[in-house]
């Protein structure tokens, strides 16, 4: 996140310190609000490995619903991966996956929700991309050229900076 000083109107990130130096933000001050964020990112796969996961027919088991349930448990752990960031209460984290037959591509879309202090960003697009690789490890014995591609915020709500929306996509 950039922040403006006052030395010329310019924006500076607010996890470096004046002289640089990487910190945590203080979030001490602020007030609790509801925050949302939404995610996206694509698994694309070969159209065989695609039909497999579809009917719940790869070896490993059910790659949906392992992969949903490691997108949560990385939402919750986002303190423990990425620098710099808050432990979070997490109140909420939705992971969905829409299947796209033209491209072989799972579309895995996370919704996270809290109030508190700081956003969900960061906890969304990591469900995401755990979520992804999760997809990865289960199905790579079919398809070891998976792409996973295309992870985004489309959305994000509450806070200081207010609401942000994807342009040309909805949430």
């Amino acid at each position: 996140m950039a922040e403006k000083t006052d030395k010329d109107n310019e924006l500076r990130f607010s996890h470096f310190d004046e002289a640089g130096n990487a910190r945590m933000v203080d979030v001490g001050k602020k007030h609790d609000t509801v925050r949302e964020a939404t995610a996206a990112g694509d698994v694309e796969m070969s159209e065989e490995c695609f039909r497999l996961v579809r009917r719940g027919a790869i070896a490993k088991g059910d790659v949906i619903g392992v992969a949903r349930i490691a997108g949560i448990m990385a939402a919750k752990k986002v303190d423990d991966l990425i620098p710099l960031t808050h432990p979070l209460p997490i109140s909420k984290a939705d992971i969905s996956f829409t299947f796209q037959p033209a491209t072989n591509i799972i579309e895995i879309k996370a919704n996270v929700g809290i109030t508190g202090k700081t956003g969900v960003e960061m906890e969304a697009l990591t469900a995401v991309s755990i979520a992804a690789l999760t997809i990865y490890d289960m199905c790579k014995a079919v398809d070891k050229s998976m792409r996973i591609s295309n992870i985004r915020l489309l959305a994000k709500s509450g806070g200081k900076s207010g609401t942000y929306v994807r342009l040309h996509e909805s949430s």
